[in-house]
This record gives C-alpha cells, sequence and structure tokens, in this order.
C-alpha cells in the first residue's frame, strides 16, 4: 500500500467531463482494499472534495471491502460487470462523477506515465482500452493479429466488421 502523496494519478485539471476518463490512476497491485485508501486520500486532497462512492469493475480486482474507512466517514465501494475492467468511478459532490483509466500494475514505467499522460488530455470518445493500446500497454498474451484487424474493421465501419466482397475467398 502506498500513502496519497506516493499515489500515481494524473487528474485533467478543468475537469471538463468531455472524455471517456478525467484521468489515470496506476496502482501498484489489484488489491482494492490495500490501494482505495490511498486513492480517496488523494483525491479528496487535490480536489478538496470528499469522495463518496467507488464503482470497479468486480473481475479487475481482489479483495473488494463494501466500505473503505476514509477521514470522518466510510466510502461504499460497488462493483459491478457493467462498468469498463479499465475504469474506476468515484462519486463526488460537486462533480457528476468521476472517471479514471485504470493502469495494470504491471504496466513498464514508459508505458504507464505516457498512458497517465493522455488520460488527462483525451477529448471526445477515446476508450480506456485504446489509451492503454497507444501507450503501450502490452497486449493480453491471447491477442492476434487477427482479432486486432478485426476489432479495427469494426471501429472502422461503423460498428459492423467488414464482410468479404462476393468474390472474395479465404486461402
Amino acid at each position: 500500500m502506498t500513502g496519497p502523496e506516493k499515489v500515481r494519478l494524473s487528474l485533467d485539471p478543468a475537469l471538463t467531463r468531455r472524455g471517456a476518463v478525467d484521468g489515470a490512476w496506476w496502482p501498484a497491485t489489484y488489491d482494492a482494499g490495500a490501494e482505495l485508501p490511498a486513492l480517496i486520500t488523494a483525491i479528496d486532497q487535490r480536489l478538496n472534495r470528499r469522495v463518496l462512492r467507488v464503482g470497479l469493475h468486480i473481475d479487475t480486482w481482489d479483495n473488494i471491502p463494501h466500505h473503505i474507512a476514509a477521514p470522518g466517514r466510510h466510502v461504499k465501494v460497488g462493483w459491478f460487470r457493467t462498468i469498463d475492467p479499465h475504469v474506476i468511478n468515484l462519486i463526488i459532490p460537486g462533480i457528476e462523477h468521476l472517471n479514471l483509466l485504470v493502469i495494470p500494475p504491471d504496466t513498464t514505467a514508459a508505458a504507464a506515465h505516457k498512458a497517465l499522460a493522455m488520460a488527462t488530455r483525451c477529448r471526445g470518445r477515446t476508450r480506456p482500452g485504446d489509451i492503454l493500446a497507444t501507450a503501450g500497454q502490452h497486449r493480453p498474451a491471447d491477442a492476434t493479429t487477427e482479432q486486432e484487424l478485426s476489432l479495427s474493421d469494426w471501429d472502422n465501419e461503423g460498428g459492423q466488421t467488414r464482410q468479404p466482397a462476393r468474390g472474395d475467398h479465404a486461402s
């Protein structure tokens, strides 16, 4: 566990809510019970506001508590399968909500620092997974060029994979 002064965190200074994420966090582990207290304290200090709730993807994290003790309160932790596995959501009064890109703990320092910087300035529809890929985060072992091309076709064809023309034949 790290203290709030050691939390590897970047936030969009304007918090304009124009991008998919408002910043990024690079935890040391996927142990939510160990990592969340320092993140909550760091967010409280940086925004001068109090985190009330945290939402995260249940399959991404280990040791997920129901509550995290914070100064003067307990922060409720919710876990979901519908939230992006690369995102953690924080509910903070005066801010609709804060979405942070979660940079996998095993990411190289160079890729993590690039993702931390990119997440503070992503505008529009940049997806969390795309930030990680652009930053150089390693791909899962089972990712293949064919899968990557299929995903690329999906995006480039308006949400549908490209169908081969009638004359195209697979060899």
